[in-house]
């Protein structure tokens, strides 16, 4: 009888399965239009009204409006661009600096030694008290946000890379490659490189999600972005002291961010199988 339910069940999962890919990518490929067009359409919405100080969604704000009278609509719109430039840009900067890292860890024992150690003493410091400090020395802005979101998260990725590469490594066409004679720069740039890009893609959707996570943590600590240069984690942060009167000022924006991680984590998922196939047989059986 539970095999035979398992039996019925499982066309449904597919069809979940392949619904929620397609989904995922349309909702991201809104957001990313909303984080080109918004500011250029409307503004930042930095406009202040006190006389529509938080007032509730209507037809004059579809999002309500916050405590100083902008437009919750206008702000988490344009707020797309800098935690969507956040997530990127922080995920291009782990994959670079990290994934070079963890290649060469797997393949030199010595780089191994001494990139591994650094690893761990960062990663024995939890990331959102890193990314406070380098906050607080760097001072603000949207570049010094990327760069305390990426460090925490570079010795996670080397070290899934080192993984990796240790078992490409000991793979027959590396033993062949070095037995003809090929150099270890050929070796790594044709045949390792490749071969681990797939795993580094699939961190890199993760990494984008904790970025987008991580942007808005710090917003909401109010060591982010400046409040004048909307994002969702600064919209936030700015309707926290006001929810019980103006709940809709973190609704809003929160559904979005919530909607984009997950999306964001759905297609790495989707990845995860489609470069690890012994895993989607698991999940399949």
């Amino acid at each position: 009888m539970t095999v035979r339910l398992l039996k019925m069940l499982a066309p449904m999962r597919v069809a979940r399965q392949g619904i929620a890919v397609p989904l995922s990518v349309l909702v991201l490929i809104a957001i990313f239009l909303m984080a080109i067009f918004g500011p250029p359409l409307l503004g930042l919405g930095n406009d202040i009204n006190p006389i529509m100080r938080l007032k509730p969604p209507s037809a004059a704000a579809w999002f309500g409006t916050d405590n100083l009278g902008r437009d919750v609509f206008i702000r988490t719109i344009s707020g797309a661009r800098n935690s969507v430039m956040v997530g990127l840009f922080t995920a291009a900067v782990v994959l670079i600096i990290g994934g070079s890292l963890g290649v060469l860890a797997g393949y030199f024992r010595w780089v191994d030694r001494i990139v591994m150690r650094l690893a761990d003493g960062l990663m024995a410091i939890p990331g959102i008290l890193l990314a406070i400090a380098l906050v607080s020395v760097l001072g603000g802005g949207l570049s010094t946000v990327i760069i305390a979101i990426s460090v925490p998260e570079i010795p996670r990725t080397a070290r899934l890379m080192r993984s990796v590469v240790l078992s490409i490594r000991e793979l027959p066409f590396i033993t062949a490659a070095v037995s003809v004679g090929s150099s270890t720069p050929k070796i790594l740039l044709r045949h390792v490189v490749p071969n681990a890009i797939g795993m580094l893609s699939v961190q890199a959707t993760y990494v984008c999600a904790a970025a987008i996570l991580g942007e808005a943590a710090l917003s909401f600590l109010g060591v982010g972005t400046p409040p004048d240069v909307p994002s969702w984690g600064n919209v936030i942060a700015s309707g926290k002291e006001y929810f019980r009167l103006a709940p809709w000022i973190i609704a809003f924006p929160g559904t979005l961010l919530s909607i984009m991680v997950l999306s964001i984590n759905i297609i790495g998922d989707r990845l995860r199988d489609r470069f690890d196939p012994r895993l989607a047989a698991r999940k399949a059986s």
